[in-house]
């Protein structure tokens, strides 16, 4: 079943150090939960997103201070009740972080929950750890499938998230994968 939702007003952000340098799509992905990326890109390409009150392109980037305009928003959304992350699954993921500083936090990702919610999938590593640490900026690294356990990066300041995204774009970082296997194979 479908319901109308709506953002009744126009809507008004202020870029800060954590957003700078980040792109307006990508911003308005992360602020306009719920609203369709398809919904939020026609926004743009209409020109009821403005930063500065300048039009922009979705690739535009960002700097802090910029003042972001949003047009009040119609749009269908599916009604899905969002489940809340319980009070074991959360601690549960906290205890295991095997790694932190100011700026990342690696945490040893258990076979069978997902890094992000979304198609089906009431939540995710990411929004577990948001929920668990009370923190609104937690961003993914990088990704691993659902059903494989292992290390994953997240970053807790936005120039964390670019260094070592570019460090992976770049090959001056890699992921590496390991298999345990028991039994015998046959050929």
């Amino acid at each position: 079943m479908n319901s109308t939702q709506q953002w009744q007003s126009v809507t008004w952000f202020e870029v800060d150090e954590h957003q700078a340098g980040q792109r307006i799509d990508n911003f308005l992905f992360s602020r306009l939960k719920g609203v369709p990326k398809s919904r939020i890109y026609r926004l743009i390409r209409e020109g009821q997103v403005r930063v500065n009150k300048k039009r922009i392109k979705a690739e535009t980037k960002l700097a802090i201070g910029d003042q972001i305009r949003v047009a009040p928003i119609r749009y269908e959304q599916k009604d899905e009740t969002a489940v809340p992350v319980s009070d074991s699954v959360a601690q549960g993921l906290l205890s295991r972080v095997v790694y932190e500083d100011e700026g990342l936090l690696v945490v040893n990702k258990p076979s069978g929950i997902a890094v992000h919610g979304g198609s089906g999938v009431a939540y995710g590593l990411i929004e577990a750890l948001r929920a668990a640490t009370g923190k609104k900026y937690l961003e993914l690294i990088h990704r691993i499938d659902r059903d494989t356990s292992g290390l994953v990066m997240i970053s807790k300041k936005r120039s964390t998230l670019k260094l070592l995204q570019d460090m992976l774009r770049e090959h001056k970082i890699r992921k590496t994968y390991a298999a345990i296997v028991k039994g015998q194979v046959s050929l």
